[in-house]
């Protein structure tokens, strides 16, 4: 496991903050951008509750279809629906005695975000095509990138079920406002994958010090990690040398330095998903994958940048 890091000043109030709502059950709202360690500060939540020893279930809310999710999360019974030859617990009951992450809780289907308000407010529910009712004792922690103050104002999410969950509000900062953290992070990533795929100790050089320090990761912690796990695969030596990185992380930490400023996020996020494409020989499923985003969401970035990124990518 990866510890977090948290030299920065606004990464430290987010841990702080998180050590004081563990001990409660209260539910906690963790709100960041993609890949920004919203994941880590959930089971950093959750180690430290008194639910420590429960299990920590997570499902992903923008993974799955509407009538799917319902299914996964409050599980069914046998003839719910096609497919159904038998009945299957969800995740909230797997979730029993411990903690359930739902993560971007943004998309779930109005429907479900009912059922999930009266989870919250009696501990029960039915599964899908069940009549017996289920109790359950599960602490919930909501994580999301969409600004659900917005969704609410546009109606696209309840607002008894947002006030529910918005209990304590940690919002997780962007690695691009976590200078300070930057170089731990990246070491102690280098350490973990140097022992995952059993190389030997890993330093990076001055050189590639100052191009991570220049760039300002707009995949944030996620991208950092992939960007570090490729090096210590790619490496020779003991040393990460600046070439090991990225051909697109050097040449934005390059334009970044001559600009004297740091980068649009617009720029460089076109220069990510270029570099991300051109490692997946233009598999559009797979960059997305990659990249934390849906395929449609990955389509759309793809429009809005075209001439950045370029066309002529495969669909597979």
């Amino acid at each position: 496991m990866i510890e977090i890091v948290a030299q920065s000043g606004a990464m430290r109030e987010a841990l702080r903050l998180a050590g004081r709502v563990a001990a409660t059950d209260a539910n906690v709202l963790v709100t960041g951008e993609s890949g920004a360690g919203k994941d880590a500060l959930a089971l950093f939540i959750h180690a430290l509750s008194p639910r420590a020893l429960g299990p920590f279930v997570k499902i992903d809310c923008a993974a799955l279809p509407g009538e799917l999710l319902e299914a996964e999360l409050f599980g069914y019974e046998r003839g719910a629906f096609t497919g159904a030859a038998q009945a299957k617990p969800g995740r909230l009951e797997a979730a029993h005695k411990g903690t359930l992450v739902l993560d971007e809780i943004a998309h779930l289907t109005i429907d479900a975000q009912a059922k999930l308000l009266r989870v919250i407010e009696r501990r029960e529910f039915e599964r899908l095509g069940g009549r017996r009712t289920v109790r359950v004792d599960a602490r919930l922690l909501a994580l999301t990138n969409i600004d659900l103050d917005d969704a609410v104002r546009r109606r696209a999410f309840r607002e008894d079920l947002f006030y529910r969950l918005n209990v304590i509000r940690i919002p997780v900062p962007p690695l691009r406002e976590r200078d300070e953290d930057v170089v731990p992070l990246a070491e102690s990533l280098l350490e973990f994958y140097a022992s995952k795929h059993g190389r030997g100790a890993r330093k990076l050089t001055p050189e590639a010090l100052s191009v991570l320090r220049l760039y300002d990761f707009p995949g944030n912690v996620r991208e950092l990690s992939n960007i570090l796990e490729r090096a210590v695969i790619v490496s020779d030596g003991p040393g990460i040398e600046a070439d090991d990185l990225p051909e697109a992380v050097r040449a934005a930490a390059i334009v970044r330095s001559r600009r004297g400023q740091r980068l649009t996020l617009a720029e460089l996020e076109a220069v990510y998903i270029k570099e991300t494409l051109a490692a997946t020989r233009g598999n559009k499923s797979e960059a997305a994958r990659l990249l934390g985003i849906s395929r449609k969401n990955l389509y759309e970035k793809l429009a809005r940048y075209e001439k950045d990124v370029g066309g002529g990518m495969s669909d597979e």
